[in-house]
């Protein structure tokens, strides 16, 4: 099993402590560098890749390391990772020294904190061709396989690493978990992509997908279904045990379309979305877990502006008395810069997800932020925002928002004009109307059906040669 170390230090890793950390292979050890730099891999002599090492990370954003880890660090702090792979029993020692040494340096610590170590590790005696690639498990011709075991699995930048690697390659990503680690949003919102997939090994009952409980075997280099002679899959028993919880999540999922100025400004919809919602600015984003940078439109927009024409993919985070997670993706089209956000929030006992501010937004969005669609949902679900292995209800609707845009191409009189029970409210001008559609109060599962027909209705109105949503 792949092995993670993690060096918590006060201070900046900087060239001779990193230098120290890296000669805990000996002489012998190799270095190559990926993702741009931002991972450095340890290597035997042969070029076995043994260790992966991320760039050390300054994290300003509060909870972050309680959040991922259960392990209260005060802000700032730097944030080095080690991976190790579970193939060679060195390894793991080696990751272990490779942050054990840093935080002795840099008056640190580690997590594990049984893992750290300062001896240099004989590397010389591991063979294997290196490939080139993050440290994986298991490699086939169509999957690479990862095992992992820690709190939370996040999508840390060698994560994102191994994803770009793989979906190059042609595989699929497997990950491989006990049954107590959980999600977070972001990896959540990875492995349900297809081909990828969350693997978890019940002690019990052998492997099953911890996103939808289908038993698992390994068969031709994968993890697929095990189905019955008639073709059905089956589900694990340990899939279903849940218990009665009272914690939800509000999902506001929508799309912005900027144009394309020298003088955009990205993020500005999230922002309101999360004052209106919350209270409160979001605390800090970055391009991976954990989040890193304190909250910033101009700087988020810098980093959009420098990766154009390709797609930028964001995490954002919230302060940790309200659990809140974001995912952006911009892309730019022949409308402008698209924003597709994904907000979740997360509700205790006693708390109430504030439904009645999600018109209110939806006009705010509609007015000043170029909202193209917006789909609002309650689910039952964890309130700190992490997923187990065990089943969870889908969530329930409970509104939907059509952008001017898409109204005036499919036609007001259509649009406004649903197969549902609920009459949409006008928003914005009269001459440029955006329409949201109430659904419900997120309790009556009633309303996927109302949203499915409304859906359905909507896509039957747009024009052969339109491009409406």
């Amino acid at each position: 099993m792949t092995k993670d170390v993690i060096a918590l230090t006060p201070r900046m890793p900087d060239v001779w402590a990193l230098l120290a950390g890296l000669y805990a292979g000996g002489p012998e050890a190799r270095v190559t560098a990926g993702s741009e730099g931002a991972v450095l891999r340890l290597c035997a002599p042969d070029g076995r890749p043994l260790v992966s090492v991320e760039a050390p990370l300054l994290v300003q954003v509060p909870g972050e390391a309680e959040r991922l880890l259960g392990r209260a660090v005060p802000v700032p702090f730097w944030w080095t990772e080690a991976r190790a792979t579970g193939a060679v029993p060195e390894a793991e020692r080696l990751a272990g020294s490779v942050c054990g040494r840093l935080a002795l340096l840099l008056d640190g610590a580690t997590w594990p904190e049984q893992a750290a170590g300062t001896e240099v590790v004989d590397v010389r005696a591991t063979v294997a061709p290196d490939d080139g690639r993050p440290v994986v498990d298991v490699l086939t011709d169509s999957t690479s396989v990862v095992l992992a075991d820690r709190p939370v699995l996040a999508l840390t930048t060698w994560l994102s690493e191994v994803l770009r690697g793989t979906a190059e390659s042609g595989r699929a990503l497997q990950i491989v978990t006990p049954p107590h680690v959980r999600l977070s949003a972001p990896a959540r919102a990875t492995l349900l992509q297809v081909p990828n997939r969350w693997v978890v090994q019940d002690p019990d009952q052998g492997y099953y997908d911890g996103l939808t409980g289908a038993v698992l075997r390994w068969r031709d280099g994968t993890f697929a279904p095990a189905l019955a002679p008639d073709g059905t899959a089956s589900v694990a028993e340990a899939f279903g045990r849940t218990s009665p919880s009272d914690d939800r999540q509000l999902v506001v999922a929508f799309r912005t379309t900027l144009p394309a100025h020298e003088d955009v400004v990205l993020g500005e919809g999230l922002e309101t979305a999360w004052r209106q919602l919350t209270g409160a600015a979001p605390a800090g984003w970055g391009t991976a877990e954990p989040v890193n940078l304190p909250w910033s439109t101009g700087r988020l927009t810098e980093l959009a502006r420098d990766r154009a024409p390709e797609p930028t993919h964001l995490i954002v985070a919230g302060h940790p008395d309200r659990p809140a997670q974001a995912w952006i993706r911009v892309t730019r089209t022949t409308a402008g810069l698209e924003q597709d956000v994904t907000l979740n929030i997360g509700y205790g006992k006693g708390e109430t997800p504030p439904l009645e501010a999600i018109a209110p937004l939806a006009e705010s969005l509609v007015a000043e932020h170029g909202l193209t669609t917006m789909l609002t949902s309650v689910r039952r679900a964890s309130r700190d925002l992490v997923t187990a292995p065990v089943l969870q209800a889908p969530p329930v609707p409970v509104a939907f928002t059509l952008g001017a845009r898409d109204v005036r191409e499919i036609g007001l009189t259509h649009t406004r004009r649903p197969p549902v029970g609920v009459r949409p409210v006008v928003l914005g001008p009269a001459s440029e109307p955006a329409l949201h559609y109430p659904l419900g109060d997120g309790s009556d599962a009633g309303a996927l059906v109302e949203l499915q027909h409304l859906a359905a209705h909507l896509r039957a109105g747009v024009p052969r040669t339109g491009a409406g949503g």
